[in-house]
């Protein structure tokens, strides 16, 4: 289900979102469009190299926790993040001030990368600990996770099948999570059916936000109008 945009008003501009957007874009063209391989190479981050049985061919591994959040793996990975990042980000934005939105996120990403490299090493193997890691999503799960928190009566405007349907962010977002959740499970018990995606890093991020939004005390924005 595609979501297309969320009935809950911007009340301040989204600098902070709209300078996540740019710093990912900015990276998949000047850095990765010109040599793929080699930059996740570089700054992808390799699960292996936390749990010392590898050495990541690149940057230490501390630093692509963060580079590695700001990299993707082709142009439907990097669009179909940032339309999530657009969506939900702008509003988020709104109840933590942008400063405090970006080292949110960071966190976000971080916590979700730990998440699943926590998986990886204890239930998939060396194999697995092995591949890059890269993408933004697991920050922007986390970012789903708090909309979910403050703005659960928000309508989210997705395309089911073809037709543009209104869906309450609490069912939206709720089955997404469960979605990832599950999926997850089932690739953990067969990877080669994962296609590569970093489910539990997901489900990681989502409730760092959810309980991050719970427990940190926020300016509530506006009623959803």
């Amino acid at each position: 289900m595609l979501p297309l945009r969320d009935s809950q008003p911007a009340l301040t501009r989204p600098l902070a979102t709209l300078a996540l957007i740019a710093a990912n874009v900015l990276v998949w063209v000047a850095v990765q469009l010109p040599d793929l391989q080699g930059s996740v190479a570089d700054g992808g981050y390799f699960p292996c190299s936390l749990a010392g049985s590898c050495t990541a061919p690149g940057l230490p591994w501390p630093l692509t926790l963060l580079t590695s959040m700001f990299m993707h793996g082709g142009w439907g990975h990097l669009l179909g993040n940032m339309l999530f990042l657009w969506i939900f980000g702008n509003n988020v934005e709104d109840a933590l001030g942008h400063v405090r939105f970006v080292g949110f996120y960071l966190l976000g990403g971080i916590a979700a990368t730990l998440t699943q490299t926590a998986v990886t090493l204890a239930l998939q193997g060396d194999a697995a600990a092995r591949i890059p890691t890269v993408g933004a999503s697991g920050a922007i799960a986390a970012v789903m996770g708090a909309y979910v928190v403050l703005f659960p009566r928000a309508r989210i405007l997705t395309l089911v099948g073809v037709v543009p349907v209104a869906i309450p962010a609490v069912f939206y977002l709720g089955l997404w999570f469960l979605f990832q959740l599950w999926i997850g499970s089932f690739s953990v018990l067969q990877p080669e059916q994962g296609g590569g995606v970093a489910f539990f890093a997901h489900v990681g991020g989502f409730a760092f936000g959810a309980l991050a939004a719970v427990v940190v005390a926020l300016r509530r924005p506006a009623p959803v109008r």
